[in-house]
């Protein structure tokens, strides 16, 4: 492996393991109501895996074009890597939607009155 393959998987490793630590924050804000930084976060992962995925989409086109990249443990692990950060954000959407959903209905349980019940 070349030393710039060798840096641009890393890099894919990085952002992936950024955007990944970052969707799990996203939980962690929701599930204590802080729903705008639950997005916020979302935001950044996303803005992680954009990069990520323009690093891999750039190996792709290099194949495509006859560069053959030498695929090997790290490659592996950095697709790996980044296509469970990008499954990890999505289920972080679906667990913050979730979230809304309980808190808005604990928040009108206890507006009727059945606090504690």
């Amino acid at each position: 492996m070349t030393d710039e393959l060798g840096a641009v998987l890393f890099e894919i490793i990085n952002y992936g393991g950024d955007a990944k630590g970052l969707a799990y924050e996203a939980i962690d804000a929701a599930e204590n109501g802080g729903f705008e930084k639950a997005e916020e976060l979302l935001k950044e992962a996303d803005r992680s895996l954009a990069k990520a995925h323009e690093i891999q989409t750039d190996l792709i086109r290099k194949e495509a074009s006859g560069e053959h990249q030498e695929i090997n443990v790290i490659f592996v692990h950095a697709q790996d890597h980044l296509m469970s950060a990008m499954e990890v954000r999505t289920l972080a959407e679906n667990f913050i939607r979730i979230c809304r959903r309980l808190h808005r209905l604990e928040t009108d349980r206890k507006e009727e009155g059945h606090d504690g019940e």
